[in-house]
């Protein structure tokens, strides 16, 4: 790219003039219509301030340069703020492409009847504003992809609750499909709440399991597994007459794990071991005789 002659002086003189010009095309679109406007302009205008010594002194081919590190970290800013208030990364470019139409008039002006010149000057804005808003959507997409993976496990954590039965007896009611990142949030989720209240035995819910194959019955022997070196049984209920069929099918043993058709029957072990019974009060007796 050849270098601007006029760039640099038009960002250094007039500033203030081109980020009045570059709100006004966003309100006159209605593309900054979801942001903080405050917030927003503050943002352009120390992204129009940082660009004057980056243009005079780096190449316009090469934003990754040092020269560019402090333009590069306000892009970043406005990409992060701006996706996590809602806005695409196509909005996101879009407020940067903005500038365009007030910088090319300042070029227009500054390069007076010579169309050469304006041609050349138009060209190198044109490139260097594409690579920039480039550089904002590469952000966003990257801060939507990390929204979306912290709401995921988010979402695992509050899908995988640990529930205390009964002193030393935890259930982990499991609801979905039961793959290799579901099943390490639920082991870590077990074995913290084993720790924290000191239960020996865990219940394995897995009714609201769809299906079991081969892979999900791995995850369970391995969350047994962990339990145990942990200090804990674990008992699996809700096994199905359809899912007790499929493991038989798959070959796959259990071992000595012990499973029960319902949560309830299940809990009923736990309190055996736990030499713990359920008895009715005398007033229920009563009632009853």
């Amino acid at each position: 790219m050849a270098a601007s002659n006029k760039l640099p002086l038009i960002l250094e003189r007039d500033g203030p003039h081109l980020l009045k010009g570059w709100m006004m095309e966003l309100a006159a679109t209605n593309r900054g219509r979801q942001v903080n406007p405050e917030v927003l302009t503050e943002q352009a205008r120390e992204l129009l301030n940082a660009l004057q010594p980056a243009v005079q002194q780096g190449n316009l081919e090469d934003i990754k340069g040092p020269t560019w590190a402090r333009v590069r970290e306000i892009l970043t800013e406005i990409s992060r703020t701006q996706t996590k208030q809602g806005l695409s990364p196509t909005e996101v470019a879009t407020l940067v492409f903005s500038v365009k139409r007030p910088l090319f008039q300042a070029l227009e002006k500054e390069t007076g009847k010579d169309p050469e010149a304006l041609a050349k000057e138009i060209w190198n804005a044109t490139l260097l504003l594409d690579r920039l808003g480039l550089f904002t959507t590469e952000v966003a997409l990257k801060t939507r992809e990390e929204v979306i993976s912290r709401q995921q496990t988010e979402m695992l954590e509050l899908s995988t609750p640990v529930v205390k039965l009964w002193e030393g007896i935890l259930a982990l009611p499991l609801i979905g499909t039961l793959d290799s990142e579901r099943t390490q949030v639920v082991m870590e989720s077990l074995l913290e709440e084993i720790v924290r209240s000191g239960s020996n035995i865990a219940i394995i819910d897995i009714t609201g399991v769809p299906t079991v194959d081969t892979l999900v019955a791995q995850h369970l022997l391995k969350t047994v597994a962990a339990a145990r070196l942990m200090g804990a049984e674990c008992i699996i209920s809700g096994i199905r007459p359809q899912i007790a069929s499929t493991i038989v099918h798959l070959g796959v043993n259990l071992g000595d794990v012990v499973t029960k058709a319902t949560l309830a029957d299940a809990f009923a072990v736990a309190l055996r071991r736990a030499d713990l019974a359920v008895v009715k009060s005398a007033a229920a007796r009563n009632e009853q005789g």
